[in-house]
C-alpha cells in the first residue's frame, strides 16, 4: 500500500488536479448512474455533508437505534448543522410505520422532520 501511494500520480485536489481522485469520482459516478461523485476521506465526513445539505438548523433527523451519527461523531450534527435526532425502531432497523411514529407534529415549537437516515439493508 505504501509503495502504491508513493508511486501514485498526485495533484492539488482543491483545484481538481488530482488524477487519482478524479478517476475515482468518475468511476463511482458511473457505477451509481449519477452525473458526478465527490470523494470524502471518511464516513463521518460523508454523513455530515449529507446532513448539512439536506437540513437547516433546528431540524430533526430520524435514525435507527445505535446510528453512527449519534454515538460516534462527537456531536458533529448538532455542532455543525444545528440538528437533533429522533430514534425509530429497535436494533438499528425500522419500518415506515415506526418512522412515522417519531415524526414531529407540524407545530410551531416542534422541529421539522427533514431527513430520514435509513440503515443499509442487511446490517
Amino acid at each position: 500500500m505504501r509503495e502504491a501511494m508513493a508511486r501514485a500520480e498526485v495533484g492539488d485536489d482543491v483545484l481538481g488536479e488530482d488524477p487519482t481522485v478524479r478517476a475515482l469520482e468518475q468511476q463511482v459516478a458511473g457505477i451509481t448512474g449519477k452525473e458526478a461523485a465527490l470523494f470524502v476521506p471518511s464516513g463521518t465526513m460523508g454523513n455530515q455533508l449529507a446532513i448539512a445539505t439536506q437540513t437547516r438548523p433546528g431540524d430533526e433527523v430520524i435514525v435507527g437505534e445505535g446510528a453512527h451519527p449519534i454515538h460516534f461523531e462527537a456531536g458533529a450534527a448538532a455542532a455543525l448543522s444545528g440538528v437533533q435526532f429522533s430514534v425509530a425502531g429497535r436494533g438499528g432497523m425500522f419500518t415506515a410505520e415506526q418512522m412515522e411514529a417519531v415524526v414531529a407534529p407540524p407545530l410551531e415549537w416542534s422541529p421539522r422532520s427533514a431527513l430520514v437516515a435509513a440503515p443499509r439493508a442487511g446490517r
